[in-house]
């Protein structure tokens, strides 16, 4: 569950992170009045779920209250990645003298929080990791002794941050830690972390992706999803629970487990091909669940074909197979399809396509490799889920 910029600046003030003073505005009138509350520059920011805002033109300062009811007005009327605008931050615009990049991930190799920090601040981590990696340090936090004054001591002189500074930056350190851990976020950020003109910190920016399966225990964090901000087709995934998320391909792949599903969509780009999404319709899922998610396939017009690969053991073929013929009743297609069925009653579930008369695959290998080619050709040739190529 990703969390908007001010929601998050409000979880990270509340560890004792300092963050600019401002509010919420949905209205140009709202933003004229935070601004004149304020009485000072302010930055106007657009509050959207997506990278790239200042790229696109969703962040910009202004001077007077006059001013920041005028941006807000041309903010709010925007669209960015395809999602409107629906409230911009105001805030106290802050006086640069430099800044940093501070944020923490779970390392799943090494089963620890990891702490990052770059003097690079204000750039993508990735876009450093690729040009500098040597200004980007790690720090792993060992998860039953926490975060240590030394490490951060440590991270602070790898930086070259003044003495002056070190205090200040153990405190913020401290405040995204623990704010990581108690809300069992998989990410916390802020980039830029910037140091004063008067030679203090602040978070100027600040983003938390937060563990969906953990949600369970912070109802009060649940409760700040805004569902506006996320596509039918996200919604739709959650509802029936499956883990679904789209990218920019042209193979659509329909997969149970997530290390499997991350396996696939592997071998088709090793194949030449690109995948269309992750999905993952999880173990035990029945016919419904399968009609479901073939429907939010389906719904992308960028798909030119669908690869199946069920391992049947809690996940039964036979379901599988029909949660396909369900979907298909409903939507109608020329997509073609290739699927692979291997485990529990896998050949109930063949023999239940064989009625569809689908594209079929013994291995991984050859049903990538066939919807690689299928998708590439989609178009140019006849067959789709009514014909055969085996």
């Amino acid at each position: 569950m990703k969390l908007q910029e001010h929601q998050s600046k409000r979880i990270f003030a509340q560890y004792g992170v300092p963050v600019p003073e401002g509010g919420v505005a949905t209205t140009r009138q709202e933003a004229r009045e935070i601004a004149e509350r304020l009485g000072k520059p302010v930055a106007v920011k657009a509050q959207v779920l997506v990278g790239g805002r200042g790229k696109a033109g969703g962040i910009k300062l202004a001077e007077t209250p006059e001013a920041a009811e005028a941006i807000a007005a041309q903010i709010l009327d925007m669209d960015i990645s395809g999602l409107p605008v629906r409230s911009v931050l105001v805030e106290e615009a802050a006086d640069i003298a430099s800044e940093i990049y501070l944020g923490m991930v779970i390392d799943r190799a090494a089963k620890t929080p990891v702490m990052m920090a770059s003097s690079e601040g204000g750039v993508e981590i990735e876009e450093v990791a690729r040009r500098t990696p040597e200004k980007i340090i790690k720090l792993t936090i060992d998860p039953f002794l926490g975060l240590q004054d030394y490490q951060v001591r440590e991270m602070a002189y790898g930086m070259d941050l003044g003495s002056d500074l070190i205090r200040g930056f153990l405190a913020v350190a401290r405040g995204l830690c623990t704010a990581f851990t108690k809300c069992d976020a998989s990410l916390a950020e802020i980039n830029p972390l910037v140091v004063t003109g008067d030679g203090t910190l602040l978070a100027v920016d600040a983003k938390m992706l937060l563990d969906d399966n953990a949600l369970f225990r912070h109802p009060e964090l649940a409760e700040m999803r805004e569902l506006e901000e996320e596509t039918p087709a996200e919604r739709e995934a959650r509802g029936y629970g499956i883990s679904y998320v789209q990218l920019d391909g042209t193979t659509g792949c329909m997969v149970n487990g997530a290390g499997l599903a991350m396996a696939t969509m592997d071998l088709t780009k090793l194949y030449g091909g690109a995948p269309a999404n992750f999905l993952d319709i999880g173990g035990g899922a029945k016919a419904d669940r399968v009609a479901a998610a073939l429907r939010l396939i389906l719904s992308d017009e960028n798909v030119k074909a669908v690869l199946f690969n069920i391992f049947g053991g809690i996940t039964r073929c036979d379901e599988v197979a029909r949660g396909i013929l369900t979907a298909l009743q409903e939507v109608e297609t020329d997509v073609p399809m290739v699927v692979r069925l291997v485990g529990t009653n896998e050949q109930e579930g063949r023999e239940i396509l064989a009625e569809a008369r689908m594209i079929t695959a013994v291995t991984l290998e050859e049903a990538a490799q066939k919807a690689v080619a299928a998708a590439s050709t989609y178009g140019e040739r006849t067959y789709g889920p009514g014909q055969d190529e085996r």
